[in-house]
């Protein structure tokens, strides 16, 4: 979760005025940390996870399940756990006690009540053998919490709650919709963490907008579903608010969901992953060549097929979150013409990148986004300290915002030693990649968080996706790989995730060869440890020419993960494939039998999920949903489906369909019957 500062929030109207000065000292702050850590080298190579979950509470008399909203409460019996503490303790936002030994977990507060985010005690190694020891600390991550829950209380990993936002009460205890600060007509102000940061969050993005967000996700088809689809939850008579008025405006299209309020984005659950280079450079070029990545590992991950009690025709939850935190004006929009506002915002805040930043000749100007909007005179600012343009670029570019919360005691006086103003910013730039500087004691280095995975449902996927993107990100060094597109094709791509199947019936924007034009060693120094990043290349690469379009080609996620068996039409041979250049790292590695086949378990998900043989999460939960007993085919998800749904999520987190025979085999093996090796079984032949 972003920036939780504490003070006294002013509201939109004050908020505004204060935008200009909260945006000059965050990039008064931003530079102090530049003269600061620009030359920091040599930083260790780390890397973390972070998993969110879902607490829901069983009535299992009744047969449903609901969210329980106890994030609070669970919070503090896990800070308050004397055992724990004797360990170090596990909830920084509630404890200050020194930790010594193998760390605890640590959990956190997310925007719903209904949310837990965990990551681990410390962050990981690159070494081969930690990479292993990421899954059982997943699995001992969700065993502390559920020990700290009630016995009804379970702690799921589902990007959404399938029945959020229906018009009976889903969640525990009980609030009645339409509050001061969401004003939605289906969610509870109560249901948003009650840090004052959340509700404001919420209320000055609606504020600032001029009206609800609107988020729309079109109908799941089927045999039975009522088309035209009206959404029958929607009250077109409701006259609480104001901005009651926006369904009667039109705001709830024909043939979708709608939805009306931050909590039903950013009460998400998702995968993300934070690598520390070892300087500036590397971190830049991290940024850039995993940009293109992003669309394809959403696919992927598709894991969100259902909202508000309906099966939607999407597969993820992109969109929908960038649309929950939309707070461009009409005037940003497109919608009216420009008058009280500087320029049309052409994207959410929650967005797919819109910048390369890093000083590589292979980076083309023809791969830059021709509709992106720069402060010029923030950016100018910048390189007027020695900040070059495409660096100085970029946050220029997220300095187009405004500020949304501002509490009014950090307006007093500017502190080059926080980052305050800078967070205010920088944190509610939702992109697919974010590039993070060093905090202002230096004591980590220059960061890159991957942000578009869905969370899976099992500790084993979540395992696999986090351990093959840090391999990838190996190979991208080791090999010095090139996947530059143009940003408008990863842009499309990020779309193209969005279709229901996309992992099998769509083609992405790929690069047909990612390989520099001679061999690259595979290390930095001769040692084969998997601890080191290889060394720079001994040559700059030429800057590519000929024209942009003959440098990628139309892929399937299988040719992309798994390589093509012949070359796209505007290439002269087949894109190798992630997995196998991530095998080719591998092999040149000294890596142990044990090890590379415990390994094998992971990439052997990654590929046969992209070639179809292994389900996604949202394939599969289509179809439970449409093979239960009280479907009607009409695309309604009832109460008693999402009771056992849930309940078969549950038994799918502890078994992962290692029987053949227990729920969701079809997410862990080709055939029903057969047994998933564990871990130390080999998995290599």
């Amino acid at each position: 979760m972003g920036l939780l500062a504490l003070g006294t929030p002013l509201e939109w109207r004050d908020a505004k005025k204060a935008a200009d000065q909260v945006r000059q000292w965050g990039i008064e702050q931003l530079l102090a940390i530049w003269r600061r850590a620009k030359g920091k080298e040599r930083d260790v190579l780390r890397w973390g996870d972070e998993i969110e979950y879902l607490v829901v509470a069983y009535e299992y008399q009744q047969r449903k399940v609901k969210l329980s909203l106890r994030q609070a409460d669970i919070l503090d019996a896990l800070a308050k756990d004397v055992a724990l503490q004797k360990q170090g303790g596990c909830v920084p936002e509630l404890q200050n006690i020194a930790r010594e030994g193998e760390p605890l977990p640590t959990f956190h507060p997310e925007f719903g009540r209904f949310m837990l985010e965990a990551t681990p005690g410390k962050p990981w190694g690159i070494g081969f053998k930690d990479l292993l020891d990421v899954e059982p600390n997943m699995k001992w991550r969700r065993t502390i919490a559920k020990e700290h829950m009630e016995p009804n209380e379970y702690p799921i990993t589902l990007t959404t709650f399938p029945r959020l936002g229906t018009r009976d009460d889903f969640i525990t205890p009980y609030y009645p919709p339409s509050g001061d600060r969401l004003r939605s007509q289906f969610l509870p102000d109560e249901i948003a963490n009650p840090h004052i940061r959340f509700p404001t969050l919420a209320a000055n993005i609606r504020a600032r907008r001029g009206r609800k967000v609107a988020i729309n996700v079109p109908i799941f088809q089927d045999e039975h579903t009522a088309m035209p689809f009206q959404d029958p939850t929607v009250d077109y008579d409701l006259h609480k608010w104001p901005e009651d008025d926006d369904v009667r405006n039109g705001a709830a299209k024909e043939d979708h969901i709608y939805m009306d309020a931050m909590a039903f984005g950013m009460g998400s659950c998702c995968l993300q992953i934070t690598f520390q280079a070892k300087n500036i450079i590397e971190g830049r070029k991290l940024y850039d060549q995993l940009s293109p990545l992003g669309p394809i590992l959403l696919a992927l991950t598709a894991a969100t097929p259902i909202y508000k009690g309906f099966l939607a025709d999407t597969d993820v939850r992109w969109n929908q979150i960038s649309r929950a935190v939309d707070d461009r004006t009409p005037e940003e929009l497109g919608e009216k013409p420009l008058h009280n506002d500087r320029w049309r915002l052409p994207k959410s805040r929650y967005a797919s990148n819109s910048t390369y930043i890093s000083q590589d000749p292979r980076l083309r100007k023809e791969y830059m986004d021709p509709e992106l909007v720069v402060d010029e005179g923030i950016k100018q600012r910048l390189m007027d300290e020695g900040m070059d343009d495409l660096l100085a670029t970029h946050f220029a570019h997220l300095f187009i915002r405004d500020p949304i919360v501002i509490f009014g005691e950090d307006l007093k006086e500017l502190d080059l030693s926080k980052t305050d103003h800078f967070e205010n910013l920088q944190s509610t730039n939702w992109q697919h990649m974010r590039f993070k500087p060093p905090p202002p004691d230096n004591s980590i280095g220059w960061r890159v968080e991957f942000r578009p995975m869905e969370i899976q449902i099992t500790d084993f996927e979540n395992a696999a996706f986090s351990v093959f993107i840090v391999l990838v990100t190996r190979a991208i060094l080791s090999f010095d790989l090139n996947f530059y597109i143009p940003i408008p094709r990863t842009t499309e791509n990020m779309e193209t995730a969005h279709a229901r199947d996309a992992v099998l019936n769509e083609k992405f924007y790929f690069r047909n060869d990612p390989l520099p034009p001679r061999p690259a060693k595979a290390s930095a120094n001769g040692h084969a440890s998997g601890n080191t990043t290889p060394a720079a290349q001994p040559s700059r690469p030429a800057t590519p020419t000929g024209p942009v379009e003959d440098e990628y080609s139309l892929m399937t996620i299988d040719e992309i993960i798994n390589g093509q068996s012949s070359p796209s039409e505007n290439s002269t041979k087949p894109f190798p494939g992630l997995v196998p250049l991530v095998e080719s790292y591998l092999n040149s590695m000294n890596v142990d039998v044990q090890t590379r086949c415990d390994l094998a378990r992971y990439l052997d998900l990654i590929r046969k999920r992209a070639n179809g043989r292994y389900w996604t999460a949202a394939k599969w939960i289509r179809h439970f949903v449409r093979g239960h007993g009280e479907y009607q085919g009409d695309s309604v998800v009832s109460e008693r489906t999402t009771y056992d749904l849930c309940m078969a999520v549950e038994e799918m987190t502890r078994c992962e369909g290692r029987s053949g025979e227990g729920v969701g085999w079809e997410m862990f093996m080709e055939n029903k019957g057969m047994t998933r090796k564990r871990k130390g079984e080999s998995a290599c032949g």
